[in-house]
């Protein structure tokens, strides 16, 4: 049931876990009984992991919340990884493997140097870029002219009603049956 792994600094400790929801989600009302069970993982991984900073994956909050907030599952199958931090991310054992966070801090990095190698750039290819700059700013301009002058056909040119007919008063006539005074 448990397994131990040793990495490169990485994690501590991974195991695969059966969690049991339905003695949990029991004691809440029926519209709350998804969010019990979040909460009822979070616990169930802090206890077994000891740590209290645990992180639920994508997977797993949506096979709980899948039949709605009023019918979790009754028991889910999880693996838990805890790092050498104390972190602890709990996912389904048959969730698909997510790139992890460093690779999108790496690639921000390269965008910033795409930025400055753009300040970096010679004088011809920047008066390029604003040469192209400037004409589609002119194209979007032209176009909310051409906008601006169809609203104003339109309202040149409004389509004629034919003029409503006055209503008549309504008078209340009496029941056929009702005596007529005189």
């Amino acid at each position: 049931m448990a397994k131990k792994k040793e990495e490169s600094s990485k994690t501590v400790l991974e195991r695969a876990y059966v969690i049991p929801l339905r003695r949990e989600t029991l004691k809440v009302p029926f519209f709350k009984k998804a969010n019990k069970a979040v909460k009822a993982v979070r616990q169930f991984i802090s206890k077994h992991m000891k740590s209290d900073d645990v992180h639920i994956g994508k997977y797993l909050n949506l096979k709980i919340w899948h039949h709605g907030a009023k019918n979790p599952p009754g028991k889910i199958k999880v693996n838990a990884v805890k790092d050498d931090k104390g972190k602890v991310f709990v996912e389904l054992v048959d969730a698909p493997k997510e790139a992890p966070k460093e690779e999108k801090k790496t690639a921000k990095k390269e965008e910033k140097t795409i930025k400055e190698a753009e300040f970096k750039e010679k004088p011809e290819e920047k008066l390029e870029k604003q040469a192209e700059e400037s004409k589609e700013e002119k194209a979007e301009e032209a176009k909310n002219i051409e906008k601006e002058e169809i609203k104003e056909l339109k309202k040149e040119h409004p389509k004629m009603h034919a003029p409503r007919m006055p209503q008549k008063p309504k008078m209340q006539e009496s029941h056929p049956t009702a005596p007529r005074s005189v």
